[in-house]
């Protein structure tokens, strides 16, 4: 697939020229009352017998006396209700084609609107052979600081991409040449470990992936900001990149099956971060290991009650196929401790009893670390990308024991299974890393403005932020590199 580039929705304000401007005026409903002070009495006249209330995502376009649309309303939230980019996703298949700016409350950022506005105007990949071209859009007219959303976006759609591509067209190769499209344009140095020596290094990866024709690998990727010292901190980045889930010999019913593209996910979100982190040219080392893999019913198959050795000399009863993804996790958790990384950040669609606790739209948040747990949960509150931590219980541990082995990659309780998955994580990582484990869904049940339905970057935002105030930096005077 080819890498997404700077978003075509967002027109620089020097970019200009002569083309006319229209204007979005962002209303709240306690402002209703200042409507005829922005548009005039005329227009506000109108927009209230048309029965604009400044509901959230309500678009209105305000007709001149020449009956042409330059002037638009938009309900958006109340200030109380915190930061809310997507309301501003409704516009650009709202609007009339042309260029627009937003004129919003002075507590909404320029960031906020011009990601919004970037999400909204996402479109999946389309496959078809007679698929009709898109008619032109509105596009968004910004300053440097509305600019400075375009990366943002650009990686949230490139997860969102990887996610919604076929699981014909997305097996483990196909998502490890994606990891090498995304990061050696840009200057990372990207290796992919297959074969036996795949085996050797990364046993459990290899484990999972052996019942499928298409062959499992896993990605290194490394990278230096360009003003990162020899002792800057290292971030280590981790994601499970299952293509697609059968759930192997404990099989998943096909109403369960539906969606497994998505269990790649994880991968999705970790290598979206990552080029983020490198267009933003952070002073950082950076490194990212995504297990990419298919788990397949076959003769070669991983079996109920196998006893794996993982890369760091624990054993693992397989107590349940379908619980693959924490062992495609375990081998890369341990790889990344041996680097002793500033902070260690592993994404995964792990386990539907995060889903029952907390819906789809907010992953789980576990740590080592209760002040990274708060930064993080801070930063998704801030920016709209909430995420909600749940403990690692200690009480819980004795519930993955195994009479054979070291571990069960299984509870042998039927409650609590996001807590007891990353119980079983922990085991792989260092006491003195500062670890984060995301339970995200990786999708959006029904579309919503800048949420469209289908694959979706849940808590990459979030993770990007903490990590910026976890490591004191500031974004704004970091340089950013050519957009390939």
């Amino acid at each position: 697939m080819n890498m997404p580039q700077q978003p075509d929705c967002l027109v620089a304000l020097h970019d200009v020229g002569h083309e006319p401007v229209g204007v979005v005026h962002a209303i709240r409903p306690s402002a209703l009352g200042g409507l005829e002070a922005l548009v005039g009495e005329k227009a506000a006249r109108f927009a209230l017998q048309a029965g604009f209330v400044a509901r959230y995502g309500q678009v209105l376009g305000l007709p001149d006396a020449d009956g042409n649309i330059t002037t638009a309303v938009l309900g958006v939230p109340e200030a109380a209700d915190g930061a809310e980019p997507f309301v501003f996703g409704v516009l650009p298949d709202s609007l009339p084609s042309g260029l627009w700016r937003i004129s919003a409350p002075e507590d909404v950022a320029a960031a906020d609107m011009a990601l919004g506005f970037c999400l909204g105007a996402y479109r999946m990949p389309a496959f078809g052979r007679d698929v009709a071209p898109k008619p032109p859009r509105a596009r968004l007219v910004v300053d440097a600081a509305g600019a400075a959303a375009g990366p943002v976006a650009q990686c949230i759609n490139l997860a969102r991409s990887l996610i919604n591509t076929p699981p014909n067209l997305m097996g483990p190769d196909e998502l490890a040449r994606a990891a090498q499209m995304a990061l050696e344009p840009l200057g990372a140095e990207v290796s992919v470990i297959r074969g036996a020596r795949l085996e050797q290094d990364f046993p459990t990866v290899f484990h999972v992936g052996m019942g499928s024709e298409r062959a499992p690998c896993v990605v290194v990727a490394r990278w230096s900001g360009s003003t990162a010292r020899e002792d800057a901190p290292l971030l280590s980045l981790v994601g499970k990149g299952v293509c697609f889930d059968t759930g192997g010999y404990d099989l998943k019913p096909p109403s369960s099956m539906l969606r497994m593209k998505k269990d790649m996910g994880g991968a999705a979100i970790m290598l979206a971060l990552a080029r983020l982190v490198v267009l933003r040219d952070l002073p950082v080392r950076l490194e990212l290991r995504l297990g990419c893999v298919e788990n397949s019913v076959s003769g070669r198959a991983m079996r109920p009650s196998d006893v794996v050795r993982t890369r760091a000399g624990l054993t693992v009863e397989v107590g349940n196929t379908d619980a693959e993804g924490r062992l495609v996790l375990c081998d890369l958790l341990h790889a990344a401790c041996e680097h002793d990384p500033a902070l260690l950040v592993d994404a995964a669609t792990l386990t539907g009893a995060a889903r029952v606790a907390l819906g789809p739209d907010m992953p789980a948040l576990f740590s080592n670390s209760d002040e990274t747990a708060l930064a993080l949960e801070a930063a998704g509150h801030a920016c709209g990308d909430p995420l909600w931590r749940l403990p690692l219980w200690p009480g819980y541990r004795k519930w993955l024991r195994s009479p054979v082995a070291d571990l069960n990659n299984i509870s042998s309780k039927p409650m609590a299974g996001a807590i007891t998955a990353a119980l079983f994580l922990e085991n792989f990582v260092k006491t003195d890393v500062r670890w984060v484990h995301i339970d995200t869904y990786g999708w959006n049940d029904s579309d919503r403005p800048g949420r469209p339905e289908g694959g979706e970057s849940l808590g990459l935002r979030a993770a990007y932020v903490g990590m910026l105030k976890i490591f004191n930096l500031d974004e704004t005077n970091a340089p950013l590199k050519k957009q390939l």
